[in-house]
C-alpha cells in the first residue's frame, strides 16, 4: 500500500510540474487572439479531429480568443472526382471552373464547416460557422483567368468575426470569398494569414500534417526550428519552394510584415501539438518571428 501511495504521489507531482511550467504561458496568452488554420490529415482523421477540437476548447477556456480557419482540400478533391470533374492544380492552387466552384461551396460551407462547428459545440455553445461571403468578410477578385474562380483577397472586413468573438464564440471560417459576380475559392493558408492581419492577431498557427518547414523535404533531420521575417523573405526569393508550401510561406511573410508577432507551422497529427507549442518551454514545429 505504501509503495502504491508513493507512486501515486510521484505521478501527481509530475502533473504539478507540468502545470507550473504551463502557468506563465497561460498568463501570457490569456486575452490574446490566435488564428488557427486547420487542414491536412489532422482534420480528415476523426480521432485526431476530436483531439484537436478538445485542445481548441481548452485554449478558449483559458481565455484565448480563437478564430478557426479551415481548408478541406482532400474532401474537395474526393467530391470533385465523384462528380466526374477534373482535379487540377497550378502553382499550388486548385484550378476552379464554375462547376468545381459549386463543389467547393458544397464541401467547405455545407459539410466541413458544419462538421467542425458541431464538434466544437459538443463541448457547449462555443462555435459559430461562417464563410468569407458572410458579412462580406473576404472580398475577392480573380487571380488569373487560367485558374478560373480562384480568388485573391482584395479586402478583409473583420467586423463579423470580431462580433462573434466579443459574444464569446469561436468563429469557424470557411474560405469562400465573395465578389459582385459571385463566389471565389480562396486558398485557406492565404485566407488565414489575411484574417490574422486584419484582426491584429497575436499568433497565427498553421495546423497541418507536416512537422514544420524542412531544409530538405527528404531529410527529417533538417527541420527548421525558427526563421526571422528577413530569413523568410530570403527563402521566398530563393525560388526553392513549390507546391502547397509556396502560398503558405508567402502568407506567413505577409502576416509578419503586417504586424503579426509569431507564426507557427505545427503537425496536427502529433498528440496535443497545439498545447505543447503554446504552453510549454520547448514548443514544437517551425516558428516564424518578426525579429
Amino acid at each position: 500500500m505504501k509503495q502504491r501511495d508513493k507512486q501515486e504521489r510521484e505521478a501527481a507531482a509530475s502533473k504539478v510540474d507540468v502545470l507550473n511550467e504551463a502557468l506563465p504561458w497561460i498568463h501570457r496568452s490569456a486575452g490574446k487572439t490566435f488564428v488557427i488554420k486547420y487542414g491536412g490529415s489532422a482534420m480528415e482523421n476523426p480521432e485526431l479531429c476530436r483531439q484537436v477540437v478538445a485542445d481548441i476548447e481548452m485554449l478558449k477556456l483559458l481565455g484565448i480568443r480563437i478564430v478557426l480557419v479551415h481548408g478541406g482540400g482532400k474532401a474537395i478533391s474526393a467530391h470533385v472526382k465523384a462528380l466526374g470533374l477534373p482535379v487540377q492544380f497550378k502553382g499550388g492552387l486548385r484550378v476552379t471552373d464554375d462547376a468545381t466552384m459549386e463543389a467547393v461551396r458544397e464541401v467547405l460551407v455545407g459539410k466541413v464547416n458544419q462538421d467542425l462547428v458541431w464538434a466544437l459545440n459538443e463541448y457547449g455553445h462555443n462555435a459559430v460557422g461562417i464563410s468569407g461571403a458572410d458579412g462580406k468578410t473576404l472580398k475577392a477578385e480573380q487571380i488569373d483567368p487560367e485558374l478560373g474562380r480562384v480568388g485573391r483577397i482584395r479586402e478583409v472586413d473583420p467586423s463579423l468575426i470580431e462580433t462573434i468573438l466579443e459574444d464569446g464564440y469561436i468563429p469557424v471560417v470557411a474560405t469562400v470569398g465573395c465578389a459582385p459576380d459571385g463566389f471565389f475559392n480562396i486558398n485557406a493558408d492565404v485566407a488565414a494569414g489575411k484574417i490574422a492581419e486584419a484582426l491584429g492577431a497575436d499568433k497565427l498557427i498553421y495546423l497541418t500534417d507536416v512537422d514544420g518547414l524542412y531544409g530538405d523535404v527528404n531529410d527529417e533531420d533538417t527541420l527548421i526550428q525558427t526563421l526571422t521575417r528577413d530569413e523568410t523573405h530570403m527563402l521566398l526569393d530563393s525560388g526553392e519552394l513549390d507546391g502547397g508550401m509556396l502560398p503558405k510561406i508567402r502568407s506567413i511573410a505577409e502576416a509578419l510584415d503586417a504586424g503579426v508577432s509569431e507564426v507557427v507551422i505545427l503537425n496536427g497529427t502529433y498528440p496535443h501539438s497545439l498545447l505543447l507549442e503554446i504552453f510549454t518551454d520547448a514548443g514544437c514545429g517551425t516558428m516564424f518571428t518578426r525579429k
